[in-house]
Formats: C-alpha cells, sequence, structure tokens
C-alpha cells in the first residue's frame, strides 16, 4: 500500500467488501479526474488551505501528501507534539477522501476508563452486564462506512490492543453479549505525541499493531518550525476569537507583537499561540494588541534567534569548543 495500492482484501473473498471498495476506488478516479480539469482550483485545494493555514517552506510538501492520502486506504500514524493540529489534519484526510459521507468519529484513547474501554468501542447488549440497560452501538459500528480516528493510540493498555488487532485486521466486531460478528468498513487514522517506536521496544505497545496502524506515517511540524506563519495564524485565531464572542471587529496585532509571536518559543504549538491570542484580547482595552497584551516573558532576542537557527551549526561549534576545552584541561593538568 505504501507503493501505491488501493487497498486489500482477505480471502475468502466476501463479495460485499469487494463491492464497497470498487466504489470507493471509483469515487478516488472520478476525484483524480477532476482534479485535473480544475488544476489548481480544485475544491480539494481550496478545502485544505481554508482548513491548513500557512504557507511556509515546510507547509507545501505536508499539504501536498494529505491530498495523496487521502486518496488512499491505507492506515495513517500522524505524529507529532502536542498541539500540532493532529486531529485537524485527520479531519481533512477525511473530508477529501470518498469516504467523506461517511462519519468521521474521533475517540481520544487516555480519557475512557479500562474496564468501558471493549463496550465504547465495539457496543453492548441490553443486560449483558450490571447497568447495560439497553442496547449500545461501539465506535466501530458509528464509524462504518467512514473513518476512525485513535486520538493517543499509546494510552491503550495492552489488553485492549490484542482486540483491537483483531478487529483492524478481521474487519468484524463483536458487541459484548452478543453471539455473532458484524463486518465494519472503515479507516483508521491514529496519533499520539509519543514515541510509539521506543514504546514498542520497551514492550508497552504491541509490535503487531504497531504495523497495522502505522502503514504510513505522517509527521506533523511544530509551530517554531514555521515561524513564517504565525503572523496569517494569527490573524486566522483572532478572525475566530471575534466571531466566537461576537466582538464588532477583530482586533489587530501591532508591527511590536507580532514579532514578539514569531520569537517565542512555543512549547504548546499552535493551540498555544490561540490561548495567547484569546488572553491578549481578554486584556487589550483597544482594537490594537500590543507587546504588553500578550503576557509573554522577557528574553533576549539575539540569543533566542541564535537558539532557534537550524542546530547544525551551533553543533559544530560546540563540538570545537569542547575540544578546545579539553585541550586546556589537559594542559593544565600536565602543568
Amino acid at each position: 500500500m505504501k507503493l501505491g495500492a488501493f487497498d486489500f482484501v482477505n480471502k475468502p473473498l466476501e463479495l460485499p467488501r469487494l463491492r464497497q471498495l470498487v466504489e470507493n476506488a471509483l469515487k478516488v478516479i472520478h476525484q483524480d479526474n477532476e482534479a485535473k480539469a480544475t488544476a489548481e482550483c480544485s475544491p480539494e485545494q481550496k478545502l485544505l488551505d481554508s482548513r491548513l493555514i500557512g504557507d511556509s517552506a515546510v507547509m507545501h510538501p505536508l499539504k501536498n501528501t494529505i491530498l495523496k492520502l487521502a486518496r488512499s486506504q491505507a492506515p495513517v500514524f500522524l505524529s507529532g507534539a502536542s498541539g500540532t493540529g493532529k486531529e485537524v489534519v485527520a479531519r481533512l484526510i477525511h473530508d477529501l477522501s470518498p469516504r467523506r459521507d461517511g462519519s468521521f468519529v474521533p475517540v481520544n484513547c487516555g480519557a475512557i476508563p479500562s474496564e468501558l474501554m471493549e463496550s465504547e468501542f465495539f457496543g453492548h447488549k441490553k443486560g449483558s452486564f450490571t447497568g447495560a440497560v439497553a442496547d449500545k452501538q461501539g465506535l466501530f459500528q458509528q464509524a462504518n462506512g467512514g473513518t476512525l480516528f485513535l486520538d493517543e493510540v499509546a494510552d491503550l493498555p495492552l489488553a485492549m490492543q490484542v482486540k483491537l488487532l483483531r478487529a483492524i485486521q478481521e474487519k468484524t466486531v463483536r458487541a459484548i453479549g452478543d453471539t455473532k460478528e458484524v463486518p465494519v468498513d472503515i479507516r483508521i487514522l491514529s496519533a499520539t505525541h509519543k514515541n510509539l517506536n521506543q514504546l514498542v521496544q520497551d514492550g508497552a505497545f504491541r509490535q503487531d499493531l504497531y504495523y497495522r496502524i502505522n502503514v504510513i506515517e505522517l509527521k506533523l511540524p511544530t509551530l517554531n518550525a514555521r515561524r513564517d506563519d504565525i503572523p496569517v495564524l494569527a490573524k486566522h485565531f483572532l478572525a475566530l476569537i471575534a466571531d466566537e464572542w461576537q466582538l464588532e471587529n477583530p482586533p489587530t496585532l501591532t508591527i511590536e507583537a507580532c514579532e514578539r509571536l514569531q520569537d517565542h518559543n512555543f512549547a504548546g504549538n499552535v493551540r498555544e499561540l490561540r490561548n495567547v491570542l484569546e488572553r491578549a484580547v481578554t486584556l487589550a482595552e483597544t482594537p490594537y494588541i500590543d507587546i504588553s497584551h500578550l503576557g509573554l516573558p522577557d528574553i533576549d532576542m539575539t540569543h533566542h534567534r541564535a537558539a532557534s537557527q537550524d542546530q547544525s551549526e551551533p553543533a559544530v561549534i560546540d563540538k570545537t569548543q569542547h575540544s578546545e576545552r579539553q585541550k586546556t584541561t589537559k594542559w593544565s593538568l600536565n602543568r
């Protein structure tokens, strides 16, 4: 599938499953033909640019990759730090795909109690356990024909990883208390801010499940790696805040405030930028947001800008300085 295969089928062949795959493949062909006919003004490109804000160097290959992934049916693993917009990208992949008429079902795997996890994912029948007063449809059934997004998938307990692996592999689920398995047609997207490969090596995450969900990995850049996008992102968020808070006009950043944002080290990425702007809008008494309204700590701009550059050159300097210090130390010891 990494080389371009659309999907796969298990033997023995199930005709309903094959029919669904062929329909999805035809939708993709139709989308590709429309995209070629409309060139750069395609609806897909407009949707992508409106939802994934930014035009920096790192964003161009990211957007192109998202368009390619949307046409595929392969499971995608989104990696990146917290606040980089993994759910935004997951929704984009779904909305640009042939499955966009189906449901997009996001689930935070770390927010579900372990004792309720099987019921949440696969559903249950009435009376199957204490408190099951009615039949419940699981997340897999809700996402049938669409996309299931497993956010913070690294937080799944090992016992649930086994059951999830079987559901993904067999494309069937069985509700708690039911006697039969039900086929489901879903695409799995998953994400985490943790190092999933390291968790596999440590035995905290199953290797077979890792290979199932990580057919294609898409790494999202941090906000510090796309500082050129901060002015347009800030303008976008200020417009959203003004709309949500029912302000007459969206506030405007002063040139100094905009430069200060670009010099700030955003540990929380895009999410932190929005929080900073919400605080600034609250504190500002004028339509203009100045540095004082941002509430960011004072920093040495020269030192910060040097530290934010590519680490390859400072690494060489540090290594040279380290060698000089070693020579000095040896000379001192010989003396």
